[in-house]
């Protein structure tokens, strides 16, 4: 016997192979087999003692308590799957709003080059972002490029990328570090922003996990702590 490229087996001596047929438990009674079993029961009743009428009534019942349970099972899986379905569906209503996954840090290998990206709600006329360590002490400085010609860099997400290296000179260690920002909007207004805090641009429904695409990933909505 071998088996080909779609997984069914196949006969290596020529002959055809048997089909195999999904075997029906029978461990258990349904309301038909019920039903079967109280005719049958009538059928073959002796004549001459029929069936105490209060003990068919006392089946019937049973037989239509049964029926009911089926029913409400029915209905009761049809209502679970639209629930779900609509709540998945309720997630669509977040699309434009913001999301805070709760986290502002990033794991920073040592030697190796971290990049991230941070959301600006407003355009940037000048601007710094700044690394810090577990104790919230400075380690790096990165100055945020605006284009020339337009005098700003544009509001969105935008991506940046550390090579380990702090303000010292000294190559910074492998390690949890935050990041922040702090910038002067085009009105003169100062503003800080954070790592972790995005515009939700789509949804996507994933085997009944609704992914919420921040920047340029998508987040499962269980890593979201705040939407607004």
């Amino acid at each position: 016997m071998a088996i080909n490229a779609y997984g069914n087996n196949i006969a290596t001596n020529g002959a055809t192979p048997t089909a195999t047929h999904q075997v029906k438990n029978k461990t258990a009674l349904g309301k038909d087999d019920f039903m079967k079993l109280l005719l049958v029961e009538l059928q073959h009743q002796d004549p001459t003692e029929p069936m105490d009428s209060e003990k068919i009534l006392s089946q019937t019942s049973q037989l239509a308590g049964l029926e009911a349970s089926s029913n409400t099972n029915k209905a009761l899986k049809g209502l679970t799957k639209s629930i779900s379905s609509s709540k998945e569906f309720s997630t669509i209503a977040a699309i434009g709003k913001t999301a805070d996954t709760g986290s502002d840090t990033i794991s920073h290998t040592k030697g190796s080059a971290s990049k991230f990206e941070i959301y600006y709600p407003n355009d940037i006329k000048n601007g710094t972002v700044n690394i810090l360590d577990s104790n919230n002490k400075v380690v790096a400085t990165l100055n945020i490029a605006i284009d020339k010609t337009l005098g700003k860099k544009d509001a969105g997400v935008h991506q940046f990328s550390w090579n380990g290296v702090g303000s010292d000179r000294t190559t910074a260690g492998s390690g949890i570090y935050h990041i922040t920002s702090n910038y002067t909007d085009t009105n003169g207004v100062a503003k800080t922003t954070k790592l972790g805090t995005y515009p939700i641009e789509a949804v996507r429904f994933d085997k009944g996990t609704s992914l919420l695409k921040l920047g340029s990933n998508y987040v499962p909505i269980g890593k979201v702590k705040e939407v607004y």
